[in-house]
Formats: structure tokens, C-alpha cells, sequence
């Protein structure tokens, strides 16, 4: 009876990113703005307003000149339940205990049947709790990078993006009858014995056989390469500016269901789950400005819908010697979100909030955030930075947010971010970045 469910939410999401390229209610990592309550749809700088909202990037100044951020990145992991400490603890019992069944023997039985007997019933005792504990617990991470280039302009402005977020999420489906044989065993003193003779003569399997509860890891990687371009012009004595980022957008999928006693998150990334999508899609933005300390922002993120199927997985069930079929599928809509600023030279107070609710995997939960944040410039290079974001669907964690910024000469540009929330949620960001 093995379980080898490591996990490490925000090992795998990172670790799917980091390779392919380059706080998970967003398509875009920044460390100012994440640091800031996530938010940045109205307060970001021209710098990064690619990221964030394309318009932005029209909002520079005139000595402003080209920004280069490389990179951009950040992680977050919310794990309410510390399943990471429970399973590791589980997969060493787990190991001890496989280890004991495949050492028995049928003499090592008759010889010591009443302490073979306790110990296997104690065995099967034990994984029931464990089988009992991880049943509906879930946990899930998230990362992202990314890279721009930014050409402001009296004119048009133009900025190219690269940039990826990832998200995984592990979770169990255990089988109650499991739990059920489990008990049957710890509780029934005739059927551990045969069990045992069983497993000494023909193997383990006379036991795990009976034992199909599923893991089941999702992971998507979105990853967009874009050209933005903005320009600002008057409307009624105001100034508007407007921009749009057309991109390429490639999707990777990993359905990694599997029985929870082979589970093995190295595994994760096998073609066997993986699959892929390439498309099109568009980025869009508006800011206004209400005199000289009031901006008004509106961006809309992935403007065309697309729903894309993971792989069919299918589970051989044990006990019944029928397949089960895993497939999910992850659904990419429009991400529309509303913010405003109030900025001086000191000061920036800055509020986001979505119009639409955030998509994933058709198994989870849909999101909906509202972020407020804040940031104080202390000495021409120093900004200090701190927020809150919440969920209004009241499906993922609440997190307060801060960070700091340095900025020796206006050039060189460095930004920490640190997230902590309900639900054991944290998470960290940076970002570097070049101001020519």
C-alpha cells in the first residue's frame, strides 16, 4: 500500500513556467501593482502599462525615453488545509508500511501470526485516517513572468510584451470504499489474516487492488507575444488615451489524474497529460485623466473567448475492472476590470475592480476581485507600497499586500512584493527593470 502524493503547488506552477518561458486573479504579473492590492489599472506606469492596460503605455511624459523590464516575476500558493507538511508525512508512513507487506512471508506469518496481525491492522487503520483527512482537500499555486519593452512616443507609443501565468491545483477524489475495505481490514481479525497469506504468496497487489481513490493535478500555462500600440488625443477637453495589444497566445493544459497511491509530481509534466493550443487574441485599454491628480482606467483582457479540452485520462478501476474517464477543460473569457487613481508627486491611492468574473479550469470556481492600494515616495528612490485584494465570490483568499521600490538615479528601477492571506496564502514577486 504505497502513496506518493508529494506536493508542491507552487514548485509545480513555477516550475512549468520558468522552463517555457521567459497572485493569480490576473493575467499579469507586476511587482508595483501587485504589491499594491493588484492593482494598476489606472495607476501603472507607462512602463508597464503594457502588462496591464495598453493605454498606459500613451500616458509618458516628455523625458520619458524606452523602459526595458527584464523580468518580471512572482508566485503565490494558498494551502488552507497544510496538505504539504500532512503528505509528506503520509508518504513516509505510507513507504514504511509497503515495505513491511512486501517483507512478509508465509512462514514469518505462522510463526508470529498475532503480531503480523496487529501490525497490518494497525497499517490499514492508519491509511484509512490519512484516506479519511485528505478527502475534499485541496491546494493550489500560482506564478508568473514577464518581459516588455517600452517606445514612448509624441505620437503613437509602442511596446513589445512577452509574458506567462501559470496555474496549478492538486486535489484527491478518494474512492469511501476504500476507507470502507480499510476499516473492514483493521476491524476484522479473520479477513487481515487472509489478506496477509494472500500478499505473502502472490504479492501486494492482493491488497491494492482493492484501493482506488485518484489524484488529480490541473495545470495550465497561458503565455502571450504582443506588439502594443497607444496614442492619447483630446475628447472635450480631456485627455483620452487608448491603446490595444494583438498577440499570439499559446496555451499548454496538464490533466495528471492518476491513482493516489502511484502519485508522483515529477510526473506531472509527461505528454501522456500534457496537450496544447496556439491562437489569436487582443488586448484593450482606456485611460482619462480629470486634471492633473485623477486617472480613470479600463482594460479588457482577452477579448475573444476560447474553451480548450484537456487530455482524456482513463483510471482502471481495481475493484469493478472498468476505466474511468478524467477530462476537464480550461475556459479563457474576457477579464474586463475598472480602476482609478489619485496620484501627486508623493502619493498614489489606487482602486481595481473586475466587471467580470475570472475563468479557469470548469471545475473550479469562478473569482471575482476588487484590490485598493497605496504607495508613499520617500526621497526621489524609495517608494514604500502596501494593499489589500479580495475575492467577492468568496472562493479563493483574502491577501494584504506590500512591497518596496528602489529607483537610485530614476534608471534602475528594483520592486519587492510579499503577499500574505487567509487560508495559509503567501506569496512573493520582483521585478528589474531599465529606464533609459
Amino acid at each position: 500500500m504505497k502513496i506518493k502524493f508529494k506536493l508542491s503547488v507552487a514548485g509545480i506552477a513555477t516550475a512549468f513556467l520558468l522552463p517555457n518561458h521567459a497572485g493569480a486573479a490576473n493575467t499579469w504579473t507586476e511587482a508595483r501593482g501587485d504589491a499594491m492590492g493588484g492593482t494598476g489599472v489606472a495607476a501603472a506606469h507607462y512602463s508597464s502599462g503594457v502588462l496591464i492596460n495598453p493605454a498606459l503605455l500613451a500616458k509618458s511624459q516628455a523625458e520619458d525615453d524606452v523602459a526595458i523590464i527584464f523580468p518580471s516575476v512572482g508566485a503565490q500558493i494558498s494551502d488552507k488545509d497544510n496538505l504539504q507538511d500532512k503528505i509528506d508525512e503520509i508518504s513516509d508512513e505510507i513507504r514504511a508500511d509497503r515495505e513491511m507487506i512486501d517483507d512478509l512471508t508465509v512462514a514469518q506469518i505462522l510463526a508470529d501470526p498475532q503480531g503480523t496481525l496487529s501490525d497490518l491492522q494497525g497499517a490499514a487503520g492508519s491509511l484509512a485516517d490519512q484516506l479519511a483527512f485528505l478527502e475534499g482537500k485541496t491546494a493550489h499555486g500560482n506564478a508568473g513572468a514577464g518581459i516588455a519593452v517600452s517606445i514612448p512616443g509624441s505620437g503613437l507609443s509602442l511596446a513589445f510584451v512577452a509574458k506567462a501565468n501559470a496555474h496549478a491545483r492538486v486535489s484527491s477524489e478518494i474512492d469511501p470504499q476504500d476507507i470502507a475495505f480499510l476499516r473492514r481490514l483493521q476491524g476484522n481479525a479473520g479477513m487481515t489474516n487472509q489478506m496477509a497469506l494472500g500478499a505473502a504468496r502472490n504479492g501486494s497487489d492482493v491488497i491494492t487492488r482493492n484501493l482506488n481513490s485518484v489524484a488529480l493535478g490541473r495545470a495550465a500555462i497561458v503565455s502571450d507575444y504582443g506588439v502594443a500600440v497607444a496614442r492619447q488625443f483630446e475628447f472635450n477637453g480631456l485627455p483620452v488615451s487608448v491603446g490595444v495589444t494583438p498577440k499570439l497566445q499559446q496555451t499548454w493544459l496538464y490533466n495528471y489524474t492518476t491513482s493516489i497511491y502511484t502519485y508522483d509530481s515529477s510526473d506531472f509534466n509527461s505528454s501522456r497529460y500534457r496537450n496544447d493550443d496556439t491562437s489569436f487574441n487582443v488586448d484593450v485599454g482606456v485611460a482619462v485623466d480629470f486634471g492633473e491628480n485623477w486617472t480613470v482606467g479600463l482594460s479588457g483582457q482577452n477579448l475573444f473567448s476560447r474553451d480548450i479540452d484537456t487530455n482524456d485520462i482513463r483510471i482502471l478501476n481495481g475493484r469493478t475492472g472498468e476505466e474511468v474517464s478524467y477530462q476537464d477543460t480550461y475556459q479563457i473569457r474576457p477579464l474586463v476590470t475598472a480602476g482609478v487613481a489619485w496620484h501627486t508627486g508623493l502619493f498614489t491611492l489606487s482602486a481595481d475592480g473586475d466587471l467580470t468574473e475570472t475563468r479557469g479550469f470548469r471545475s473550479e470556481e469562478d473569482s471575482q476581485y476588487i484590490g485598493v492600494g497605496a504607495e508613499v515616495s520617500l526621497l526621489g528612490w524609495l517608494a514604500v507600497r502596501g494593499g489589500f485584494r479580495g475575492d467577492v465570490k468568496g472562493n479563493d483568499s483574502n491577501v494584504f499586500t506590500g512591497g518596496f521600490g528602489f529607483a537610485p538615479f530614476n534608471t534602475v528601477h528594483f520592486d519587492l512584493t510579499g503577499i500574505v492571506g487567509e487560508d495559509e496564502t503567501w506569496g512573493a514577486g520582483a521585478q528589474f527593470s531599465v529606464r533609459f
